[in-house]
């Protein structure tokens, strides 16, 4: 027979009335007593969100409901409050505790089977469908909404994380106004799933059992020994050695808890369970020591009767034909307390492996693959090899979107375009001729010694090696040139580049924050949704200010570089006014200056650029066609 649901009298509204739980236990209903059910109130279990109850000092009893309205499916609307004052004289907090308690236990119900209740399915069905369904599901760092929509993780990996929360909070200070910090938290950690997936994944490993007692070394001070266990520690004593537990609860009563502890681990039992010999000059113990032969596991006294049929020392003794070499140490029988460790260690691994969480897969099943898989490839072990099936990509020079490159290549183009094709035929046609004679042989000796008859020439020639030595020296600068930015890109930076350390951290995070600023603007521009084109100017707007930061910190490391120029001046100032020497100082050999900023920050502010131009590109485009259409 199902307990009868929990009522009682109480006021809401200052109405006098009668608070009472449905017979399902899925709402809970207030009827006034003047008004009858006109004024009835109706609250649905799977609505209430929380409940609050004055505590049991309070002489008033009230107990507060938050539900949600039941008109609305939104979980972000603020829930409504019902307060209901309990006016019994002799039974108003039994009232309120039973109602209460039963409430919870609903709420409870609800929230572990949200889909049963309302389709047929009684609440008892729902519970055991939800209990039987869980751990079913996979973990929570495999799904990335989840990881996205973890405020907690989140937060704690900023708090393990000081560069990335000094990042996090820069972005968040120098954001667009019309970016709200929900937007802006989502698109942060879109990119960032996978620290977020890690951080959780390490968050969920806990550490494993081991041998506890191993660890505890005491120490001696002042010639006092003390020895610091947790209760941590204490724990896994009892499960790794119930008869520790045993001798525990048998004594603990009549000595006490320091008492226990400070005889046991000077004990021969405390010896023995660590798997050390135990000799005669250790201390003894009246209490402790009467469990040394009781065996740890089986929790009884250790067998001593062994049948003759297998008792190996006794048969030792008496065999009457010992004749030859005596057998080796290992095959001898020698006595358990000889070598206690072994059989401690044996016991204490099998008891800690026995809680370790079993493979998920057959031991002996192939590894990564199927048994049917595994077969195929042993049937094509000795097969060729696949020609290999590669997609060529080929990348074109990206210094075409830079304007420097672009600049350099238009010199080059109009340097090319005012010569004239037919003297430079011409001329290639006379090198040729002059070089090489008419049926395609040339003697060896003029390439190394030149004839007399080309006496007459050596003028033409010193003019045209003019100019190939012009032309070499240009490739020669050029080939320069690129290795030197190939350095540049690949070679890693030391030290501060003549800044400050201060001034350098703000220009690294300056950058930071600048790259996660571009990062999001090309995610928007070009995904090709309409709707974000106020959230792309306003991205947009972010980059404009990210080149005045670029800006300001350039600024501010030419200052610092004059304020060591003038420091360095004075110097030799007061060098030559105490000593007559004058000492030159070099003003170029004092690094760090807005030079440097921009060298360091070069590609950022052609990116800036680059993106910005693109930007205005597609907005006078977009322009010009809402024009023609209207």
């Amino acid at each position: 027979m199902a307990p009868t649901p929990p009522s009682g009298s109480a006021a809401y509204k200052k109405k006098d009335g009668t608070l009472t739980m449905s017979k399902d236990r899925q709402s809970i209903s207030w009827i006034p007593v003047a008004g009858g059910a006109g004024g009835a109130l109706a609250i649905e279990v799977r609505n209430i969100t929380n409940l609050q109850q004055t505590p049991a000092s309070n002489p008033k009893v009230m107990l507060k409901i938050f539900a949600q309205s039941s008109s609305t499916n939104s979980s972000t609307d603020a829930p409504e409050q019902y307060v209901f004052s309990f006016t019994s004289t002799a039974n108003a907090r039994a009232e309120a505790d039973a109602i209460k308690n039963a409430l919870s236990s609903a709420m409870q119900a609800v929230k572990a089977a949200p889909m049963a209740v309302g389709e047929g399915v009684s609440p008892a069905m729902a519970i055991a469908k939800a209990v039987s369904s869980m751990g079913a599901g996979k973990n929570a760092w495999d799904d990335d909404s989840k990881l996205k929509a973890d405020a907690d993780l989140q937060q704690s990996l900023l708090k393990s994380d000081a560069n990335l929360q000094r990042m996090f909070m820069e972005l968040l200070r120098t954001k667009p106004d019309s970016l709200s910090v929900p937007q802006f938290v989502s698109q942060f950690w879109s990119t960032r799933v996978h620290l977020l997936r890690a951080h959780a994944i390490e968050k969920a490993q806990t550490r494993g059992s081991y041998n506890v007692l191993s660890t505890l070394k005491p120490r001696v001070e002042d010639n006092v020994t003390k020895l610091n266990i947790s209760k941590e520690q204490i724990q896994l004593i009892f499960n790794q050695h119930p008869l520790v537990k045993r001798v525990y609860d048998e004594n603990v009563p009549k000595l006490s808890e320091q008492q226990f502890w400070s005889r046991f681990f000077q004990s021969r039992l405390f010896k023995k369970l660590r798997g050390e010999r135990v000799s005669d000059s250790d201390a003894s113990d009246a209490i402790l020591d009467k469990y040394l032969k009781m065996d740890e596991f089986l929790g009884r006294q250790i067998e001593t009767n062994v049948p003759h049929i297998i008792d190996l020392v006794g048969n030792e003794v008496n065999h009457s034909q010992r004749r030859g070499n005596r057998p080796d140490l290992d095959m001898r029988p020698t006595s358990i307390d000889n070598v206690p460790i072994i059989r401690t260690l044996n016991n204490l691994s099998e008891k800690i492996m026995s809680n370790v969480a079993p493979a998920d897969r057959d031991p002996v099943a192939p590894v990564g693959m199927d048994e049917e898989t595994f077969s195929e490839l042993q049937l094509r072990d000795l097969q060729g090899n696949d020609e290999q099936r590669r997609i060529i990509l080929n990348i074109r020079d990206q210094s075409r979107f830079f304007p420097e490159a672009k600049d350099k290549g238009n010199a080059e183009n109009q340097l090319f375009a005012k010569q004239d094709p037919s003297k430079i035929l011409e001329v290639l046609r006379a090198d040729v001729s002059m070089t090489f004679s008419q049926n395609g042989s040339y003697n060896l000796s003029e390439l190394v010694e030149p004839g007399e008859d080309e006496s007459d020439e050596e003028d033409h020639n010193r003019s045209r090696q003019v100019g190939s030595k012009s032309s070499l020296q240009q490739a020669s600068a050029q080939i320069f040139e690129a290795i030197g930015d190939r350095r540049t890109q690949t070679e890693v930076l030391s030290g501060t580049c003549g800044l400050s350390s201060n001034l350098f951290d703000r220009l690294t995070l300056t950058h930071a924050t600048t790259t996660e600023f571009l990062h999001q603007f090309w995610q928007a521009f070009l995904s090709g949704d309409p709707d974000r084109a106020g959230e792309i100017a306003s991205l947009v707007e972010s980059l404009n200010r990210a080149i005045q930061r670029i800006k300001a910190v350039a600024a501010d490391a030419e200052a610092e570089r004059h304020l060591e120029i003038e420091r360095l001046k004075q110097h030799a100032r007061e060098v030559l006014a105490s000593t007559g020497k004058k000492i030159r100082r070099n003003p170029t050999g004092v690094g760090g200056g807005e030079k440097v900023v921009y060298q360091l920050l070069g590609p950022t502010m052609n990116s800036l650029d680059m993106a910005t131009s693109k930007y205005k590109e597609a907005l006078a485009e977009a322009t010009r066609e809402e024009s023609l259409v209207g």
